[in-house]
């Protein structure tokens, strides 16, 4: 198993049944996904062996160039972590993240691959994906956007070279998730699990529902307390839902 520049692994389980890909929100690194990787890893019982994707432009990686365009990164992270999918695995997105999961699980799919499961969260589906012009914003209405969300801790706007250094990646995966348009093809054969926060404003929990028109399988949706990033506050219900849901789906093959 080698995801290379692509994964990294908080917290390995080597006879984990399964495996989490986990892509992150915009701006995102793969530290994002810690706490989740924590849970999910150290359970006493159906531990997941979490692998955290880490883009390029970000963190021991931000000295490549980021990757505006979905389509592309996509391409180059499917073929990444091909190898990573050497036993049962599944994808996790938050937010720009999801989409970019789905399109993972999609080249997975064709490559003959195809994932247990897709949890979706905090996203509109793939062909409900709206402009809403964040790309093109100037740097500090792209921090008061993010301050909005909650996505950041506070310290970090007061850090002028630290918001240097991370603001284009923010930009760039503006770009790629506000650009990206939904084409038509592999439909997914793994349920989707859409997950959100109750209050996110930035998707209706009934977008999440559409998510449900790209997979053959089942689909369901569960809602959380909290925002955008519900995700930070609800770490042990959160895996406690990825792991009923593949467990579920072993009991049911």
């Amino acid at each position: 198993m080698d995801g290379g520049r692509w994964a990294r692994r908080f917290h390995p389980v080597d006879d984990a049944e399964f495996r989490l890909l986990c892509f992150p929100h915009a701006g995102g690194s793969a530290s994002f996904f810690f706490p989740l990787s924590q849970e999910l890893g150290q359970r006493s019982t159906s531990p997941v062996d979490v692998l955290a994707v880490q883009y390029p432009g970000r963190q021991d990686r931000h000295a490549e160039e980021n990757i505006s365009d979905m389509s592309v990164l996509a391409d180059q992270a499917a073929e990444a972590l091909l190898p990573c999918t050497d036993r049962p695995f599944a994808l996790f997105g938050h937010s720009m993240g999801a989409t970019l999961a789905y399109e993972v699980a999609r080249r997975l799919q064709d490559a003959g691959r195809s994932a247990e499961a897709l949890f979706v969260s905090g996203r509109r589906a793939p062909h409900r994906v709206v402009d809403d012009g964040l790309h093109e914003l100037s740097d500090s209405e792209i921090i008061d956007d993010i301050k909005a969300l909650d996505g950041t801790g506070s310290a970090m706007f007061g850090a002028a070279d630290l918001m240097r250094m991370i603001l284009p990646a923010i930009r760039a995966d503006y770009t790629a998730a506000e650009t990206y348009t939904h084409v038509p093809g592999t439909e997914l054969t793994c349920p989707i699990h859409a997950f959100t926060g109750l209050t996110d404003p930035r998707v209706p929990v009934a977008e999440l529902h559409h998510w449900s028109a790209h997979t053959r399988a089942a689909f369901d949706l569960m809602v959380f307390p909290g925002g955008h990033f519900y995700l930070s506050e609800h770490q042990s219900a959160v895996s406690r839902a990825v792991v009923d849901r593949l467990t579920e789906r072993t009991v049911c093959a």
